[in-house]
């Protein structure tokens, strides 16, 4: 029994599925050209199929196991497709219908720049196809080549950093500075000292010209051997000779040089005197003869 039933059943469905059949109207084929289509609502279905069509070869043609053959065919079915579309949308415009164009999302090329006009966009390349041999070269971009900067955009380039006048910002370069500047001054120091006591020293045993033999005197960092021998500091301890060319007077020189100095001025006194003497008796003579 419940065989039969199952067999009824089936024979029913068949049934109902032949009238369904029968109901519908014969399936319409898309027209050849857009320019034929009269209807709005046509032009506007053509065009929605047209797009299923291409969105259905785009997910198929981004499988790479087809076969290269298979992948440029149907990189062709989908470059004539989407001319296809152009051509229903602008009958569409022409039917008074919606602008899909403008409100279309941007279609850019392979240096990311905007086509505006979808015909002038010419034949591209999906999914797989772009791998191809031939087509890969396509989308290498060149290799770019480096522009030689001029002299102005070297020189808008320069600012306070490539003088050095922000080195001192940071606070490390002047706290630097200044050690280093303290230790120069301190050697400067010891040494300028360490000349002076030779020369005092020089000036108070020899005249100038002669032999003068002083002990050394040695600043705090000058480096001392330790392991030398007690030769090297006895000779240490010995006097050095060098020559002093600073005129050194003696005593009678002084006194010399004293006495001279007193009759300069003598003389001149006695010479401002007489002048005097000889300007009055040339006017006294003048206020006679007047």
């Amino acid at each position: 029994m419940a065989r039969n039933e199952e067999k009824a059943q089936s024979m029913l469905n068949r049934f109902l599925a032949f009238k369904n059949e029968e109901k519908k109207k014969p399936k319409e084929k898309r027209p050849y050209l857009a320019s034929e289509c009269r209807d709005l609502a046509d032009a506007d279905k053509w065009r929605l199929q047209i797009l299923r069509e291409i969105g259905r070869k785009v997910m198929e043609i981004q499988n790479p196991g087809l076969g290269e053959h298979r992948l440029r065919d149907l990189n062709d079915e989908i470059n004539k497709l989407i001319r296809e579309k152009g051509h229903w949308e602008r009958r569409i415009l022409e039917l008074g219908g919606p602008n899909y164009a403008k409100t279309a999302p941007k279609i850019t090329d392979y240096e990311g720049k905007e086509i505006v006009d979808c015909r002038g966009m010419g034949y591209r390349y999906f999914g797989a196809a772009k791998q191809l041999p031939g087509v890969r070269e396509l989308f290498e971009k060149p290799p770019e080549t480096k522009k030689r900067r001029s002299r102005y955009e070297m020189y808008k380039r320069i600012d306070a950093d490539y003088y050095g006048y922000r080195d001192e910002e940071d606070g490390i370069l002047e706290s630097l500075e200044n050690e280093a500047e303290q230790n120069m001054r301190a050697k400067a120091i010891n040494e300028w000292n360490r000349l002076e006591a030779i020369k005092n020293a020089a000036k108070k045993t020899v005249k100038s010209g002669e032999i003068a033999r002083v002990k050394p005197v040695f600043d705090e960092g000058e480096y001392v051997d330790e392991g030398a021998s007690s030769d090297d500091e006895d000779s240490k301890s010995k006097t050095r000779e060098f020559v002093a060319h600073v005129p050194l007077p003696d005593v009678k020189e002084i006194e010399r040089m004293v006495v001279e100095k007193k009759k300069q001025e003598l003389l001149s006194k006695y010479t401002s005197e007489v002048l005097l003497e000889e300007q009055q008796e040339a006017k006294n003579l003048l206020n006679i003869k007047r």
